[in-house]
């Protein structure tokens, strides 16, 4: 298989965690996995993932279209999480991911390693989404507001909400004249 990013380079058989197998390049360092292997390889150890060595890592993010090595068709992007635009590599017809250089670190990292098939399901890009959103609001609250009262009212909110008497504090709240003169 060539490697589908540098295209320089076929990928060679190895494996990126005891005995989860992988292809790496070794020109750009990058990693095709499949899905299957990963599922398999999980079930078996129940592996801590996180990343516990202090050594740092480079992280690259493959920007155009990649070609999936074993069908030569497009790959998707699918992004990680809502507070990155960071994004993975899948070949939907065969179940692989590219790990550009740096990526399974970085989603040791960031937690996500152990959960990596659940990136590509609708549930998780949906969340991403809807995080987008609540960020997108919460920056424009934070304008019109200011700082400080954006975080007043976000506190005074909380508060609201975990009161059993909410309704009638709302009212009370909302009424030009609370005491009715």
């Amino acid at each position: 298989m060539k490697c589908p990013s540098c295209k320089t380079d076929t990928l060679q058989p190895c494996f990126i965690e005891s005995s989860f197998r992988a292809h790496t390049c070794s020109a750009c360092q990058g990693n095709w996995i499949l899905i299957e292997d990963f599922v398999t390889w999980s079930e078996r150890n129940n592996a801590d993932l996180a990343n516990t060595t202090d050594t740092p890592y480079e992280l690259e993010d493959s920007k155009s279209a990649l070609l999936c090595p074993l069908t030569g068709s497009i790959m998707l992007k699918y992004r990680i999480s809502a507070d990155t635009d960071h994004k993975l590599d899948y070949s939907p017809r065969v179940g692989g991911v590219w790990l550009d250089k740096g990526e399974w670190e970085y989603l040791k990292e960031q937690g996500i390693a152990s959960k990596v098939n659940s990136v590509f399901s609708d549930h998780w890009q949906k969340q991403i989404r809807v995080n987008d959103t609540k960020a997108t609001f919460a920056a424009l609250y934070e304008k019109k507001f200011g700082e400080e009262d954006y975080q007043k009212v976000k506190e005074l909110r909380g508060w609201l909400e975990a009161s059993p008497n909410k309704a009638e504090l709302r009212a009370y709240l909302l009424a030009n004249d609370p005491y009715g003169g």
